[in-house]
């Protein structure tokens, strides 16, 4: 099974640039994002080769949280071929995340 992606400054253009990318802005104080880490892990594995599902650890990765103007994690954000197209803040169930998704493949 694939997991998902940890993103960095270093690697996040390039993995958002092609395709459908989910990308999770979290931290591992955060109870909510804990709540959903089985669900991002899950949507890794159920569209794997389809989409690419994502984390950005927002206290490891401040440039990155600040360029997307992330004010509250968890928020998750929706690229198509590199562009932002859609975004959730807070907790939401696997169907949720996986329509979004479906919608943009």
């Amino acid at each position: 099974m694939a997991g998902y992606v940890e993103l960095t400054t270093e690697n996040f253009d390039a993995t958002v640039a092609d395709g459908v990318t989910m990308v999770d802005f979290w931290a591992p104080w955060c109870g909510p994002c804990r709540m959903i880490a089985p669900v991002i892990e899950e949507l890794a594995a159920d569209f794997e080769g389809k989409a690419t599902i994502a984390k950005v650890n927002t206290d490891e990765q401040q440039e990155l949280a600040g360029k997307f103007a992330i004010r509250s994690i968890p928020s998750i954000l929706f690229f198509k071929n590199g562009e932002v197209v859609d975004q959730m803040v807070g907790a939401a169930s696997k169907e949720a995340f996986a329509e979004k998704i479906n919608a943009l493949l």
